[in-house]
């Protein structure tokens, strides 16, 4: 295999990252809304958790990225 070639697959699976980025985002709105349902009293007082679980999440999206932008165009 030359180098190209694995360049090219290692691209591919860190960019698998952004697919479970997605799913977590998606987990974590699910289930703020399901908590809110039941206890709408409660929903404002989680808010700021719900926006630094968002936040971490996507970062780590980002992250995996960057590592295939970097192996596809860096060097």
């Amino acid at each position: 295999m030359d180098a190209e070639a694995a360049k090219l697959i290692g691209a591919g699976i860190a960019a698998i990252g952004m697919g479970g980025a997605g799913i977590g985002v998606g987990i974590i709105f699910g289930n703020f809304l399901q908590g809110a349902l039941r206890n709408p009293s409660e929903a404002p007082k989680q808010f700021g958790n719900l926006i630094f679980g968002f936040a971490v999440t996507e970062a780590l999206g980002i992250f995996s990225l960057a590592i295939a932008l970097i192996l596809l165009y860096g060097m």
